[in-house]
């Protein structure tokens, strides 16, 4: 049975999704997307005897931020970490992210190891990977939205003319051809309607090049960051993805056990687009940690 509760941690309101009971685990969204994305693995996750916690990420109503929140990395691991202290005191947790979850965990691995039994990040290349390839035509245009984003107040009118048509272009774009998930996009499109949501999901990229928008206050975590993780990792992509060229020549970032596996008829979403595959190297990924 799925149940909704309520943290408070390090100035976010955080509304989670949980189920099931055992070992827990962490499942962060990204963007344009919600907890709701990972509904096949929760059910599976559960089903083999874990607990998961899956938030919806701060300022993505319901989660509620002050007024005056960052949305720089360093702050959102500062948010995330907040979460993790509350809901497993004094206990590890395995983490699981794609998108801004994977951008958010490969922080969280490297500055907060002692909170973390293992990591599955999926979609997104490390980010020493990513800034050597920041400047690769393809990939550019692959991201094209780091930069869209980047704009004042045009993203916003964008994504939400014409039924926000914008989002059914980013799942359609980064997903394999053919694949159709309209009720899920329906239900993204209403989180991202509500006041104030929207931007808040256009300053998490916007922070992403502007160190005015970064908390000064985080520097210490800012530096931790950038350590060489050695959370035992398992990294996953889409084969369809062209970011899985990137992820292919990450292993070196790593201090700790890694591995890297590929999705075969996945694109972007793979945890939606073939969530069968996904699902089974999850549990076989997290057995080695019975």
């Amino acid at each position: 049975m799925q149940d909704r509760i309520h943290i408070h941690a390090n100035g976010v309101d955080f509304v989670c999704l949980t189920q099931g009971s055992g070992p827990k685990l962490l499942l962060v969204h990204g963007f344009p997307d919600i907890p709701q994305s990972w509904s096949a693995q929760m059910h599976a996750l559960t089903q083999a005897g874990y607990k998961v916690i899956v938030p919806y990420l701060p300022g993505y109503l319901p989660s509620r931020v002050a007024d005056n929140a960052y949305f720089d990395k360093a702050s959102l691991v500062h948010s995330i970490t907040g979460l993790i202290e509350a809901v497993s005191p004094g206990e590890k947790l395995h983490y699981i992210g794609q998108d801004w979850g994977a951008i958010i965990g490969y922080a969280l691995c490297a500055a907060r190891p002692d909170l973390l039994h293992s990591a599955v990040l999926m979609a997104v290349p490390h980010p020493q990977i990513v800034a050597q390839h920041l400047l690769v035509p393809k990939h550019i245009q692959r991201s094209f939205h780091w930069w869209f984003f980047q704009q004042a107040v045009l993203p916003e009118q964008a994504l939400l003319a014409n039924d926000m048509a914008f989002i059914d272009y980013l799942w359609q774009y980064w997903s394999v051809p053919g694949y159709e998930d309209s009720e899920h996009i329906a239900q993204v499109k209403d989180c991202l309607r509500q006041p104030g949501v929207l931007q808040t999901a256009m300053d998490y990229y916007r922070a992403m090049f502007d160190p005015a928008k970064a908390d000064p206050s985080l520097h210490e975590l800012r530096s931790a960051m950038q350590h060489s993780i050695t959370v035992p990792t398992l990294a996953l992509c889409g084969a369809d993805d062209m970011r899985a060229e990137l992820m292919r020549e990450q292993a070196a970032c790593f201090g700790g056990p890694y591995e890297y596996r590929e999705v075969p008829g996945a694109g972007h979403f793979l945890q939606r687009e073939q969530s069968a595959a996904v699902n089974a190297l999850l549990l076989d990924w997290l057995k080695q940690f019975a």
